[in-house]
């Protein structure tokens, strides 16, 4: 689950959903917990419903296409714990969703790795129509081997290639969603339904993907959905200071929430982008109570349902360490595994965190991942809880937060009836939506379509895509020359389309 704020302007609540089993508790450790029934369209129907009356800005759906099997090389951590696994499509849930709902709006994950470029303009394409504009996208380029050799790979493509491709990849989306179709190009007019003089062909040969054809979908709502991505390796960094509009974020520490902030508005900025247009979302598990006893209560409870083995399967899978080899209860450090420095920082940023000198234990480490993972938790009130958000967005500059949960439909309902009424009453939460019925990007930046300093714009209908490039380096596709063209093509009758 996830909360947005803009410091003491407006906030947005987003809600981040693992599914069909919870991320951070197990379910069905507790008779209470409602996620046995995220295989039926009423649990999601009743989420948004929910998200909704809360003025929620958004549902995030996390998504993988196979479960993490690092721990003791296997699946079955995860599959015991019913963790990570087991995970439905989101986008027919997002139709779904849509259907009962006017305002709160909607982002699945979708990896540029495995997903056809233009299947996945198509699909998004489709989901804003059908949600009349409410639709995001969650840019991941996958980092699992076991979904590589799912999806017919013998291994994970290289971290910095796997960021080429995406590049290429956005190149094309762009073009399939702002200049294959003109504004004015659907007339349903008597004799005529879509102008043919305003389709055009997009054509592309590049080093990894190969389009020839027009979209298949008229221009939706927001052409591009909302843009956002989580990446925080330089080559991360780069492609979401190009690409994103809202970064969602994993800090520890509000020291080390700011430091990334300031550098990826540093790397907007050098790419010709206004830094104030990129939102960012760092995650929060807060558990909430009427009062700070109940809280703490609903703390421990949640404690006694968590699967420490399953917390360190999912820190397994994250970070690439096989948990299993660990003595239980023996201390370990940053320094005393050798994983790489992507490992090691992710480790260093964990114990910079800790607020006392109890050593930690893979056992530890395990009950904490089940119980919020590594990101700040606080415990208390709903006047506790919103005094951390502020100190937050004092500290950080931050625009808002993913709340993520740990009992569910318990910490949802908390966060809609005790922390949001909180919000409003500070100031610091808008009462209504920005625009009701309106757009994701209109909720969320003020304006329906890419702004004009983004990258993407300049793939805008009528425009010359060759020209477009505002990397430092003056080149595009992760290095390549731009390869992605809008071509008219001549027909027959001497007229092109």
């Amino acid at each position: 689950m996830h909360v947005v704020i803009y410091g003491l302007r407006a906030m947005e609540v987003h809600m981040r959903h693992c599914f069909p089993t919870c991320s951070l508790l197990i379910p069905s450790r507790s008779a209470e917990d409602n996620g046995k029934s995220k295989d039926r369209i009423k649990y999601w129907t009743w989420l948004a419903q929910l998200a909704e009356r809360g003025k929620i800005s958004a549902i995030f759906i996390a998504d993988w296409y196979v479960g993490f099997d690092v721990y003791g090389g296997s699946l079955d951590a995860c599959l015991k714990a019913g963790h990570q696994v087991a995970h439905l499509d989101p986008v027919p849930l997002i139709a779904a969703m849509a259907a009962v709902t006017s305002s709160v709006s909607f982002a699945p994950t979708i990896s540029t790795t495995y997903v056809k470029p233009y299947i996945l303009a198509r699909q998004l394409s489709t989901l804003d129509h059908v949600t009349e504009g409410r639709c995001g996208w969650n840019i991941v380029t996958s980092h699992t081997n076991s979904s590589a050799q799912a999806l017919g790979f013998n291994e994970i493509i290289a971290h910095d290639e796997r960021y080429a491709m995406a590049e290429e990849y956005m190149d094309i989306v762009y073009k399939l969603w702002e200049s294959s179709w003109a504004d004015d190009s659907v007339v349903w007019a008597e004799d005529l339904a879509y102008d043919p003089e305003k389709i055009k062909r997009i054509e592309h040969k590049g080093k990894y993907f190969s389009v020839m054809g027009r979209s298949q979908v008229h221009p939706s709502p927001q052409r591009t959905p909302v843009l956002f991505q989580a990446g925080t390796s330089k080559s991360g960094t780069a492609f979401a200071a190009r690409h994103a509009e809202a970064i969602f974020m994993n800090p520890s520490t509000t020291k080390l929430c700011k430091a990334q902030i300031a550098a990826a508005r540093a790397e907007a900025t050098s790419q010709g982008r206004d830094p104030a247009t990129l939102k960012f979302f760092p995650c929060i598990v807060p558990i909430i109570g009427r009062t700070e006893a109940e809280a703490k209560a609903k703390q421990a409870k949640a404690k006694g349902h968590g699967d420490m083995i399953g917390g360190l399967a999912q820190f397994a899978g994250y970070t690439g360490i096989d948990m299993s080899l660990f003595p239980l209860d023996e201390p370990f450090s940053a320094s005393s595994v050798k994983g790489g420095a992507a490992i090691q920082a992710v480790l260093s940023s964990f114990e910079a965190s800790v607020e006392d000198s109890e050593p930690w234990t893979p056992r530890r480490l395990g009950e904490r991942m089940a119980l919020g993972g590594l990101h700040p938790s606080p415990v208390g009130s709903a006047e506790q809880v919103a005094d951390f958000f502020e100190h937050w967005i004092n500290e950080t500059d931050c625009d808002g937060f993913n709340v993520a949960y740990v009992s569910n439909p318990g910490s949802f309902e908390d966060v809609v009836d005790l922390l949001v009424p909180e919000l409003q009453k500070r100031g610091i939460m808008w009462q209504d939506y920005a625009k009701p019925e309106g757009t994701f990007r209109e909720n969320l930046l003020g304006h329906p379509h890419l702004a004009e300093d983004h990258y993407g714009s300049k793939f805008k209908y009528g425009r010359d895509p060759s020209l477009v490039s505002n990397l430092s380096n003056g080149e595009s596709n992760g290095g390549l020359e731009p390869r992605l063209f809008t071509k008219e093509v001549p027909l027959a009758n001497g007229k092109s389309h």
